[in-house]
């Protein structure tokens, strides 16, 4: 596993071992960027059930401002904090060990983000609870693109967000949701 571009181009990244966490794959990881590149450069990021922190880490490296990684295994976060330093990256990165809901309930209305990446275990309720409560609590910036991935085969539908993508990768699926701007509302 890699970064595949921008400051950080080419840096190994180090993984949990065991079968605790869940890589993003090289492949699924590129559909991604590009499906969202032109909308990093700048931009704070949420890295939710982070794992390595590979996803927030690629847009670190390809020009976010700054990136949040919430995870609640601690060897988890030691390893993104480890990864955060070996890219260079680790100044613009925030790095917490805790679970999904209480990060929520502590940061609600204090930050917003503009990408949210969410890849929790599969076969959990996550994905949907997780944007329920960043809506809920008002952590979303308008134009927020968030990027799940599941082993769902149909879209995450949430209210409040347009549903922008619903891609197959093999066995996983990405969907992208975004939360519209002020004037998209306006002009349905």
């Amino acid at each position: 596993m890699r970064i595949i571009t921008g400051s950080a181009r080419g840096a190994k990244l180090q993984t949990l071992d065991g079968l605790d966490t869940r890589p993003t794959a090289e492949r699924v990881k590129e559909a991604v960027f590009s499906m969202i590149q032109f909308e990093i450069d700048g931009k704070r990021v949420l890295d939710l059930f982070a794992g390595s922190g590979q996803m927030g880490l690629e847009a670190l490296s390809r020009g976010a401002a700054k990136a949040t990684f919430v995870d609640l295994n601690q060897e988890a976060a030691a390893i993104v904090k480890s990864n955060a330093k070996k890219t260079g990256l680790f100044e613009r990165s925030v790095v917490l060990s805790t679970d999904y809901k209480s990060f929520i309930r502590g940061n609600g209305g204090k930050n917003k983000y503009d990408v949210v990446f969410l890849d929790p275990p599969y076969n959990s309720d996550f994905v949907q609870d997780a944007i329920e409560r960043l809506l809920r609590a008002d952590m979303l910036e308008e134009g927020c693109v968030i990027v799940c991935e599941s082993d769902r085969k149909e879209p995450f539908e949430v209210q409040g967000l347009t549903l922008r993508r619903h891609a197959r990768y093999g066995k996983v699926f990405v969907t992208l949701l975004e939360k519209p701007t002020q004037s998209t509302e306006d002009e349905q």
